[in-house]
């Protein structure tokens, strides 16, 4: 099961730079204690079972994804490889951490694509850096400001290939 992966293995540092989500890691809806629960929420809360469901699906899998990022100066890739993702309905579910990164034009992406958005990334975050000079920027003002106008890292990596 999915949950041997996402519990209890750390992979530190470059040992795990990517983590795939494959499926919605839905409970065992046959439970008696879930169940139990689903009729308690629905009727002390009025939560709905689809709902609730749903909300800790995704609550889940943003726990196996997150497990990539292991501190503040780590970097990783989360790939949620699941059409359902997509659906505002599970996208609006997903930690405001993970949501805030999501780009429109990162989803639904053939394999060809997604492994060149993923080897430009790596390229870009895998560069050596200055533990002291963290927090500090290494552009000045006038390359920020073009690189803002060009789109971020997105736009002048697209506009220089």
């Amino acid at each position: 099961p999915w949950r041997q992966v996402a519990e209890g293995i750390d992979f530190d540092r470059h040992y795990g730079r990517a983590v795939v989500m494959f499926g919605v890691p839905y409970q065992y809806t046959l439970s008696r204690i879930l169940r139990a629960r689903l009729e308690y929420l629905r009727e002390t809360f009025q939560i709905k079972e689809a709902d609730y469901l749903a909300f800790d699906a995704v609550r889940q899998a943003a726990q196996c994804v997150g497990r990539v990022i292991r501190s503040k100066a780590d970097y990783g890739m989360m790939i949620f490889a699941d059409k359902r993702y997509q659906r505002h309905d599970k996208r609006d579910k997903l930690p405001q951490w993970i949501t805030r990164h999501l780009k429109e034009a990162h989803m639904n992406l053939s394999t060809d694509m997604m492994v060149h958005v993923a080897r430009e990334f790596l390229r870009t975050m895998a560069q050596p850096y200055d533990r002291g000079a963290v927090g500090k920027s290494l552009l000045s003002e006038a390359a920020l400001a073009a690189l803002d106008a060009a789109g971020g890292l997105e736009g002048a990596s697209a506009a220089g290939a």
